[in-house]
């Protein structure tokens, strides 16, 4: 059964078409999510009140367009708000600071190729807002131009020009606070 056919059977109010359509979406949610908060259980809830409010508000999905986007951008508005309180904010960031990816087959590879994406992760936190949406929807979450164009509900140009600025930033930050990760993978 095709998205489209989904979300009309989810409009009339069948579960299981609703309940399929979140099951497709639930982990890039997550991962959005959780990128933002840096904390598995905020973004839990995040995640959950995004598909809440998406289902409340699934009349007026426009079904031409694709629904992940649609989702993303609520998940990314919600983990907005969300950060905005500075306790929440702080105590995720001691909590990322804090955490560490268990070792795997070969420690000391595992390692620094842990210590290299949570410092990656640091560096595009430290950026604005929406410079750190469109990195996340483009490489993070893995969207193309036009699905990260439709969930900032901008144009694909547009999209392109904040990236390449957010990047031309993110380098500038990786060179100031984590020279080590210059070894020509952001040039």
């Amino acid at each position: 059964m095709s998205e489209t056919d989904l979300i009309r059977r989810a409009r009339q109010g069948d579960g299981a078409a609703w309940e399929a359509l979140v099951q497709a979406h639930q982990q890039a949610v997550f991962r959005l999510a959780y990128l933002f908060l840096g904390d598995a259980d905020q973004a839990e809830d995040v995640a959950q009140e995004a598909f809440i409010r998406a289902y409340h508000a699934l009349g007026r999905f426009d079904v031409t367009r694709p629904l992940r986007p649609w989702l993303l951008s609520i998940t990314a508005n919600l983990a907005r708000n969300q950060r905005r309180s500075a306790g929440r904010y702080l105590a995720a960031v001691r909590r990322a600071f804090q955490d560490s990816p268990s070792a795997a087959i070969d420690i000391e590879a595992s390692a620094v190729q842990n210590w290299e994406a949570q410092s990656l992760w640091q560096a595009v936190r430290r950026l604005s807002f929406e410079d750190q949406r469109v990195i996340y929807f483009r490489y993070f979450i893995d969207l193309s131009v036009d699905e990260t164009a439709a969930a900032l509900g901008v144009a694909e140009g547009t999209v392109k020009s904040r990236l390449h600025r957010a990047l031309k930033r993110l380098r500038e930050v990786i060179d100031r606070e984590y020279p080590s990760l210059k070894e020509g993978r952001l040039q």
